[in-house]
């Protein structure tokens, strides 16, 4: 506050050094993500073929699609920074470790798939954590931007990450691949260890993980409109967290395109979402967010629609950066809208259920883009992703509650604990 009594506006996020080290943590980790996958593949190619691939992938995928909800009970029982400092540990230690082993010997299913294993285990509580943490280092009207600057951040880390792993794999094999990932998630880890956290105001009674758990869901349940904010996530994300990406492989392939053509479409997918994110970043709120997430996902079910049926490659590219672009705009204000709306005792575990939606779900839906294009065809496919964002937009549009949303007007920063200081002695640790 001034001498006058008035709020001090918070300092926007670009500019807010703690929000900033948790934005390199948060791309360290991605890229170390994404190196890591590619190794995995690699070594799972070397060491049983092709067909072994989707079984170590698998392996990691399916715990952390089951454990992901338990992960956010863990990150608001613990607290997000501590929870994601100590699984961001355990990564790290885990990939070295595996890293050394093949330093020693050749790659072989007996080691990969427990690797996989526990690392889909320790992602599953690293996610919710992470992502529950900037309501905490960030003044609600910053949280809009904070989501495009994290868009940028998956985009920088899908765009580096692949060169960076080609590079290593060549240079080092899968060994030093998984010791470059190691070290990523070491920066990212370092990093996590100096950002602040604002403490929260009251601890709530611990329960069992079990009540816990019950206990955000009927919160979700209950909220007028984190529930059907959340049915609107989960919608718009069936189609675009990875089943898109086969389906335009499949399209390319069907209207001979080939991979160079798949990658043009792909590559201005990720353009216009990084104009999204970029734009969103510089744009300290949105006006109007829930008829701007809604206007969004039309455009995105006529995009879809369009590109499935279009037979001129320079159109499906065209279509392709809009989709990017108002999928980019959904990600980010539906986002910050969950942010806003949630308490932050609660914010670990709906986290876990927004990040559920968002990539756990893919490894189920990725059979039945196979089965619909093989049968029906890819325009069919582009069809039903188009369907299924017009009933999220129709949703939006219906619900008075989400018609009215709006993201949280400017006000005070919020306080922060010093870098340094001791941890107060009652249960609002600055370290949760």
């Amino acid at each position: 506050m001034t001498a006058h009594g008035t709020a001090v506006p918070a300092l926007p996020a670009y500019r807010d050094m703690n929000v900033l080290r948790w934005l390199a943590a948060y791309t360290a980790s991605a890229t170390g993500d994404v190196v890591y996958f590619l190794a995995l593949s690699w070594s799972a190619t070397r060491a049983a073929g092709p067909s072994q691939v989707g079984l170590v992938i698998a392996a990691g995928a399916l715990p952390r699609a089951v454990l992901m909800l338990g992960g956010g009970v863990v990150a608001d029982r613990f607290g997000p920074r501590r929870v994601a400092v100590a699984s961001d540990a355990t990564r790290c230690v885990v990939i070295l470790a595996a890293a050394a082993a093949l330093m020693l010997i050749s790659p072989n299913l007996w080691l990969l798939i427990p690797v996989a294993l526990m690392f889909g285990v320790v992602d599953a509580v690293f996610m919710p954590a992470v992502g529950a943490l900037p309501p905490r280092i960030t003044a609600p009207e910053q949280l809009a931007r904070v989501q495009g600057m994290r868009g940028l951040s998956i985009r920088l880390s899908n765009a580096v990450g692949p060169l960076l792993a080609g590079v290593v794999l060549a240079l080092g094999g899968a060994a030093g691949a998984l010791a470059v990932a190691g070290a990523l998630f070491a920066v990212s880890l370092a990093l996590l260890l100096s950002v602040r956290v604002s403490p929260l105001s009251s601890m709530p009674q611990r329960a069992s993980a079990r009540s816990e758990l019950i206990d955000g869901l009927r919160y979700i349940r209950r909220h007028r409109t984190l529930a059907p904010l959340i049915t609107v996530i989960g919608l718009s994300e069936m189609c675009f967290s990875g089943p898109v990406a086969a389906g335009l492989v499949l399209l390319a392939d069907e209207r001979g395109w080939g991979a160079a053509g798949m990658g043009w479409i792909a590559s201005a997918f990720s353009v216009g979402a990084a104009a999204a994110a970029l734009l969103l970043a510089v744009r300290a709120r949105v006006p109007r967010a829930g008829p701007a997430m809604s206007g969004a996902l039309l455009v995105t079910a006529v995009g879809a629609v369009a590109l499935g049926h279009t037979r001129s490659l320079p159109y499906a590219v065209a279509f392709g950066a809009l989709i990017g672009l108002t999928n980019g705009v959904t990600a980010a204000v539906t986002g910050a809208l969950v942010q806003t709306e949630t308490e932050p005792r609660y914010l670990g575990r709906v986290t876990s259920v927004t990040t559920l939606c968002a990539l756990g779900l893919a490894p189920i839906l990725f059979p039945v883009v196979g089965i619909t294009v093989a049968v029906w065809g890819a325009a069919m496919f582009f069809t039903v992703c188009g369907g299924i964002c017009l009933l999220a937009a129709v949703f939006g549009i219906a619900v008075p509650v989400l018609r009215r949303a709006e993201l949280r007007e400017p006000g005070p920063a919020p306080s922060l604990p010093p870098l340094h200081s001791p941890p107060p002695s009652t249960s609002t640790s600055t370290e949760q």
